[in-house]
């Protein structure tokens, strides 16, 4: 799902069952993507910004970097 940005190409994370439909250890959420598309563009994953009611809604929905994927 990554190339470039200084991202691993021999990059792999955790497990799958045998149907390879369902992760067994070290899930991804779409929230640690963009929590490392994030980091890589030199973002703070963890910055937050306000909604129209002035609530801090966070940009990475809860996600964190992958460091395995970063080279």
């Amino acid at each position: 799902m990554l190339a470039g940005a200084g991202s691993n190409p021999e990059w792999y994370t955790g497990t799958t069952d045998k149907h390879a439909a369902y992760p067994t250890s070290h899930p991804v959420s779409p929230g640690d993507l963009v929590a490392t598309i994030y980091d890589a563009l030199g973002i703070d994953p963890h910055l937050t910004v306000p909604d129209r009611g002035g609530r801090p809604i966070a940009i990475a929905h809860g996600g964190e970097p992958i460091a395995d994927v970063l080279a």
